[in-house]
């Protein structure tokens, strides 16, 4: 199973989720998992080598990638069937390397921001990826919602990307976050995260039954 974290426009918290989700999938779900990095900055690969100085065996494998690796890791990958990938899509649309990481994916999870530039970035990532893909699951995920602004814009973003996929609870904005790492999820994010993924699970769930796999 490919899951895709994606959305093109930066800050929107894509290596946050992919995190959260590898690590709800190995801890909660005990399901076997390959965390492939390959946003620009890598901050997840870095996290997973200062972690593992520290800490015992770790509970996935994180690998720092670029996108023309990706025909090698697809042939790996196709090798570990029962495996969950979790790639961390660089934020960008303008490379034909991502077509074969589009083509060969089983699930985009996309977050994004309720302000104008997220919104406009992130229905164009979701419709170039559902062309080349069309049956492809999309879950929208509204991230680092501040509790006191005021978005006067929440309830038409949701119309318009409930056309292209599901919309999953908000996430809201929470220090909290930035302790998270390849080896632990700070236990007052749990009660935030735990319906976002599990509607998640749920996706997989089917796409797998679908496939004929579940």
């Amino acid at each position: 199973m490919n899951i895709l974290i994606g959305n093109q426009k930066g800050g929107c918290g894509k290596s946050t989720i992919a995190l959260l989700l590898a690590n709800f999938l190995t801890l909660v779900k005990h399901q076997k998992v390959t965390l492939i990095d390959m946003d620009y900055q890598q901050s997840i690969a870095q996290k997973f080598e200062k972690a593992k100085v520290l800490e015992n065996k770790p509970p996935y494998d994180v690998v720092a990638a670029q996108l023309a690796h990706y025909p090698v890791l697809q042939s790996a990958i196709m090798q570990t069937p029962n495996e969950a990938v979790i790639i961390d899509l660089p934020g960008k649309l303008d490379d034909d390397g991502l077509l074969p990481v589009f083509g060969s994916a089983d699930l985009l999870i996309c977050p994004f921001s309720y302000d104008e530039f997220s919104f406009d970035s992130t229905v164009l990532f979701a419709i170039v990826l559902r062309k080349l893909n069309p049956e492809i699951p999309i879950i929208f995920i509204p991230n680092r919602v501040k509790a006191n602004v005021r978005y006067e814009t929440m309830q038409e973003v949701n119309k318009q990307l409930s056309k292209l996929g599901d919309l999953a609870p908000l996430i809201p904005d929470r220090i909290d976050f930035q302790r998270v790492t390849t080896f632990m999820t700070p236990l007052p994010v749990l009660p935030v995260i735990i319906p976002v993924f599990d509607q998640i699970y749920h996706t997989i769930e089917q796409k797998l039954s679908v496939n004929g796999n579940g």
